[in-house]
C-alpha cells in the first residue's frame, strides 16, 4: 500500500473527502518529522512509538574501490511496533 491507496482508503472508509484526508496525513507526519527532529519520542499507545537511536561511528569499505572510509555516528529514526499492532499481524 502507498501513500495514495492508504488515502482513498481512509476517505472511503471515513466518509471524508480524499483532499481532508490528504491534509489531515500530510500534517500527521509532519508532527511526527518535527517531534524526531528535536529528539523527541511519539508515542500511540496500542500502535507504537517513532523515536530516534543513535547510530555509531564505524569503519566502512567503499565497495568501487575498497577503500576503507570512517563512517560518523548519525541520528536515525525508530519505530518499536506496539502491543495491539503486533497481535493484530499474527
Amino acid at each position: 500500500m502507498n501513500k495514495t491507496d492508504l488515502i482513498n482508503n481512509i476517505s472511503t472508509k471515513s466518509g471524508l473527502t480524499k483532499k481532508d484526508v490528504e491534509t489531515v496525513l500530510n500534517s500527521f507526519l509532519g508532527e511526527i518529522t518535527d517531534a524526531l527532529s528535536t529528539g523527541d519520542k511519539v508515542q500511540l499507545i496500542g500502535f507504537g512509538t517513532f523515536e530516534t537511536r543513535k547510530r555509531s561511528g564505524r569503519t566502512g569499505r567503499n565497495p568501487q574501490t575498497g577503500q576503507e572510509i570512517s563512517i560518523p555516528e548519525s541520528n536515525v529514526p525508530a519505530f518499536k511496533a506496539g502491543n495491539k499492532l503486533k497481535e493484530a499481524v499474527k
